[in-house]
């Protein structure tokens, strides 16, 4: 049994009217846009596990903060017990950068954390708060800015 042939038809290729355009003004305006949009300011780090292998995890992302250019402090709010002044040291972490702070009274690590990024004096101020809510998040996303900072929450499951 034969098939009749179907006739030939040329066909266009898929992105022949966008390969026709020059891309050059498209990926300008895109690198623009980025390049002027306000940097983020907050970042959130979820690890879960045994303590301990999430402490190992925790370090060389402390470390490289610690040793950060930005002469201002690396602060942790309120971090969890386990990770003390002899962890900091064993991870390698640059001592004379970081502060350790833990809310007085009725303030709250949220509060603190809140202080810290508005005041500017840390580069990176990190806090260990869960649950995060949204209007929590957004508290630290404007302290930060208004303190030219970073603001990392590390929730440990």
């Amino acid at each position: 049994m034969q098939f009749p042939h179907a006739p030939q038809q040329t066909q266009l290729p898929l992105f022949d009217a966008f390969l026709a355009q020059p891309l050059a003004p498209i990926l300008n305006d895109v690198v623009e846009r980025s390049w002027n949009a306000q940097p983020e300011v907050f970042s959130e780090l979820s690890l879960r596990g045994a303590a301990g292998n999430c402490l190992s995890l925790l370090a060389p992302i402390l470390r490289e903060l610690s040793e950060d250019q930005d002469a201002r402090w690396l602060t942790l709010i309120a971090p969890p017990a386990s990770l003390t002044q002899t962890w900091l040291r064993e991870a390698g972490l640059n001592r004379e950068r970081i502060l350790l702070l833990q809310p007085r009274g009725t303030q709250s690590a949220q509060q603190l954390a809140c202080e810290a990024l508005r005041l500017g004096r840390s580069h990176t101020v990190v806090t260990w708060l869960n649950p995060l809510n949204t209007s929590s998040r957004q508290q630290l996303v404007s302290a930060a800015r208004i303190g030219d900072a970073q603001s990392l929450n590390i929730r440990l499951g």
